[in-house]
Order: structure tokens, then C-alpha cells, then sequence
């Protein structure tokens, strides 16, 4: 369907101007009365509505932020490691038990930074935990005698050296 345009003709804007209309295949032709509204009522758009024109490149969108790991969670996986392996040397299981303790704070403060939003590294604190709270009850039952195997009068590299030995001796 055609649209309706104005008369060149007319030399006001609340003139009345005929317009010829084109006919449909079903009618036949006619003229059509279309008015203007009046100057007065339409209103400039202010600057505030105004929509600036962007010259140049398009903006960027806004980057993503990636999340990062927690270095306290981090840090504590790393010192309940360590705390185990402290504690299942045997004479160093009392600085095993301080290094563990060590690592069980700092995972639980890295648990808790975790929950803040773009940080990462609750399986770091979890495993910290775990592996620290593993360290400590090895570690004292280790220096309270309750492990034969595990103590700090034992030498657990040595022993497993003998064993191994005496296992492997004909096989290689």
C-alpha cells in the first residue's frame, strides 16, 4: 500500500491540500483531504532526547572479568601438603603438626575469601582442609605413640628402603 504524500502546492502547513490517491484494482480513482497539524502543536525534541550521532568505530563491549584463584586457598593446599609429608617423615611430625596447623588456617580463610564474587579456588580449599586435617591427627597419634610405624624415634625412609629390598632382591 502507497502512502499518502503531501501537495508541493500548498504554501501553509494548516492548508488543506488534495492529494490524488491512486486507485485499487476494486475501486475506482478518488481524491483524498489530508491535513497537517498545526505548527504550534508540534514541538521541537530537546537536546536530552536528542540521540548523538557516534562517528567512527563502534564501543567495545564491556569485558568480562575472569575469575581469579584465591592465593590464600592456594597457599593453604600447599602447606597441608607439606605438613604431610612433614609428619610422615617421622622425627619432623612436631614441625609437621605446626606446618599442618598452618595450612588448615589458610585454607579455611581461602574457603571463606571464595565466597566473594569473581574468586575461584574452593576445590584448592576444600583439598587443603582436608589434607591439613589429615596431617594433624596422623601427626598427633604419630607423637603419641599410637603408630608403631610412625613416630619420631622411627626412620620410615630407611625401614621402607630395608623392605623394599628384602622384597625385590631376587627380582632385579
Amino acid at each position: 500500500m502507497r502512502m499518502p504524500t503531501f501537495s508541493r502546492t500548498a504554501t501553509s502547513d494548516t492548508e488543506t491540500a488534495r492529494v490524488p490517491v491512486r486507485p485499487r484494482r476494486d475501486e475506482d480513482a478518488t481524491t483524498q483531504t489530508i491535513t497537517k497539524p498545526p505548527a504550534s502543536t508540534v514541538t521541537p525534541p530537546t537536546e536530552a532526547e536528542r540521540k548523538p550521532v557516534v562517528v567512527g568505530r563502534p564501543a567495545a563491549p564491556a569485558p568480562v572479568r575472569r575469575p581469579r584463584a584465591s592465593g590464600l586457598a592456594t597457599f593453604g593446599l600447599i602447606a597441608g601438603v607439606a605438613g604431610l609429608a612433614l609428619v610422615l617423615s617421622g622425627p619432623l611430625a612436631g614441625w609437621g603438626l605446626g606446618v599442618a596447623g598452618l595450612g588448615l588456617l589458610l585454607s579455611l580463610l581461602g574457603l571463606s575469601a571464595t565466597r566473594k564474587q569473581h574468586v575461584a579456588g574452593k576445590a584448592d580449599a576444600l583439598i587443603g582442609i582436608v589434607v591439613a586435617l589429615g596431617a594433624i591427627v596422623l601427626g598427633v597419634l604419630a607423637l603419641n605413640g599410637q603408630l608403631s610405624w610412625l613416630g619420631t624415634d622411627t626412620q620410615p625412609p630407611s625401614d621402607l628402603r630395608e623392605w623394599l629390598d628384602a622384597q625385590f632382591a631376587n627380582r632385579f
